[in-house]
C-alpha cells in the first residue's frame, strides 16, 4: 500500500469500496476469489484499490483483538498493526502521563498512531513522527477518523529536538531485514539514542524480554500484561521514574501494581513445605523479579529457589497471581500417573509446568485419557523433587 491508497481509502468512494471488501472478506477466506467478488461489485476501480481494500478489511479484523471498536474505523500497515499496542496498554500508560501533570509530548516513530491516539484522548497535545510517509499518512487519518487531535509529520526521529515537548516517547522497531531482532543494538532508532532520551522525562517502549542489566541505573522498568499476557516492558526516564522495577497488571476489573518495594527479597520469604494453596504469579510479575513479592502478599513463601511457583496455606484473592486449591500429591513418573488419573475418571486434562522438562499437549496424547471428569495438574519441582500437584483454580 502507498500513500495513494490511503488517501483513497479517505474518500467517499474508497469507504464504499471497503465497507463492501470487509463482507466479501469475511465470506470468501480465498484471496483471489474475494478479488474477483469484490471487482465485480465495486466496478470502475483500480486493482491497487481493490487490493488495498481487501487488504484493509483483513488488518481491521485482526486489529479488534488490539483497538476493540475503533478498529473499525482506523487503518493498517501489517508491520504498523504487529508494533501498536493494545488499547488499553497504551490508555495506561497515558494516564501515567497525565498523572506526571505532562501536557505535551512527541512520539518518535508513531506507526499507525496507536500511541498518539491514547495521548490525544488522555488530554496531551501530541505530536508524532515516523520514517515511513505510508504510516505518517496512516497515523493522521486514524487520529482524523477517531476525531482526535494531533499532528504528524514525516521526519527521522534521531534528528527531531524533542525539548519543547515535556515527554518524549519511542517505540523502537524491532526488526531488521532477517525478522525480529532481540538485541537493542540492532533497534530502530538505536539504543544509544534511546539512551539519550532516558536522561530526560522520557519513556520508552521495549520488548518484555529485556534484561535487567541492562536497564540504566535511575530508571525505572515497567512490565505490563493484559488479561495474563505480557506484552512489553516500558522505562521511565528522568522525573517520570519512580521506583526500580515495577508490574501492572490489567484486566477486566481493572488496573493493580506491584513494585520493588513491595519485595521483601527472597530470604525474608525462603523455600516452604508445600501448603494448602498453589499461586502461579501472573508474567509481568514474573518479567519484573517480583515473585517474592507476591509470596509476602499471600503469606507465603516459594516451592522452590527457582520456580516462579508460591505456596501458602491461606487462599487469597489476588491480581497478580492465579490461585489453586491443592487437592492432591499424584505420581510424578508418567505411567503411574496415568493409572492415577484413569482411577479418578479424568477425561479433560489441563496441564500446567514449570521448571520441568515436559511439552503438555504430547503428554495429554500420550496419557490417553477417557474419563467424563475435568481435572487440572500441575508438573513442577518442589525444593529440587520433581512432582505433580492435583489442583482446582479458586
Amino acid at each position: 500500500m502507498d500513500v495513494d491508497a490511503v488517501l483513497w481509502l479517505q474518500t467517499d468512494a474508497g469507504r464504499r469500496v471497503l465497507a463492501v471488501a470487509t463482507e466479501v472478506g469475511a465470506e470468501e477466506p480465498d484471496p483471489l476469489r474475494a478479488h474477483a467478488r469484490l471487482s465485480r461489485a465495486a466496478g470502475d476501480v483500480s486493482a491497487a484499490h481493490l487490493s488495498a481494500a481487501l487488504t484493509q478489511a483483513t488488518l481491521r479484523a485482526r486489529a479488534v483483538e488490539k483497538f476493540g471498536d475503533d478498529a473499525a474505523l482506523m487503518l493498517f500497515t501489517p508491520d504498523g498493526l504487529e508494533q501498536a499496542t493494545r488499547a488499553p496498554v497504551a490508555a495506561h500508560r497515558a494516564a501515567r502521563l497525565a498523572a506526571f501533570s505532562a501536557q505535551t509530548v512527541v512520539d518518535l516513530g508513531c506507526g499507525v498512531g496507536g500511541d498518539l491516539v491514547a495521548f490525544a484522548r488522555a488530554g496531551l497535545t501530541a505530536a508524532g513522527v515516523d520514517l515511513d510517509p505510508v504510516r505518517v499518512e496512516v497515523a493522521r487519518a486514524n487520529l482524523a477518523a477517531l476525531g482526535l487531535p494531533g499532528a504528524v509529520s514525516v521526519a527521522d526521529a534521531t534528528a527531531v529536538d524533542a525539548s519543547p515537548f515535556d515527554v518524549a516517547f519511542a517505540d523502537p522497531a524491532r526488526r531488521t531485514a532477517r525478522g525480529r531482532t532481540f538485541s537493542p543494538d540492532d533497534w530502530t532508532p538505536p539504543w544509544p539514542f534511546v539512551l539519550g532520551l532516558l536522561a530526560r522525562d522520557a519513556c520508552v517502549k521495549t520488548a518484555p524480554g529485556i534484561p535487567h542489566d541492562v536497564v540504566p541505573e535511575g530508571v525505572e522498568a515497567e512490565w505490563v500484561s493484559d488479561r495474563g499476557d505480557v506484552k512489553e516492558a516500558v522505562l521511565w526516564g528522568g522525573r517520570l521514574a519512580t521506583t526500580a522495577r515495577r508490574a501492572t497488571v490489567i484486566g477486566d476489573g481493572g488496573l493493580a501494581t506491584l513494585t520493588d518495594e513491595d519485595d521483601p527479597g527472597a530470604d525474608a520469604v525462603g523455600v516452604v513445605p508445600l501448603g494448602r494453596c498453589l499461586y502461579e504469579p501472573d508474567g509481568a510479575v514474573i518479567r519484573a523479579g517480583l515473585v517474592t513479592a507476591v509470596a509476602a502478599g499471600v503469606a507465603g513463601g516459594l516451592v522452590d529457589p527457582k520456580i516462579a511457583y508460591v505456596t501458602s496455606d491461606q487462599a487469597f484473592r489476588t491480581p497478580f497471581a492465579r490461585g489453586y486449591e491443592v487437592l492432591e500429591v499424584l505420581p510424578h513418573r508418567e505411567k503411574q500417573l496415568r493409572a492415577a488419573l484413569h482411577e479418578r475418571g479424568v477425561g479433560r486434562l489441563t496441564i500446567k509446568k514449570r521448571g520441568v522438562d515436559v511439552v503438555p499437549e504430547q503428554l495429554r496424547k500420550r496419557l490417553a485419557l477417557s474419563g467424563d471428569q475435568e481435572a487440572t495438574i500441575v508438573l513442577t519441582r518442589l525444593d529440587g523433587r520433581g512432582t505433580c500437584l492435583l489442583v482446582r483454580p479458586f
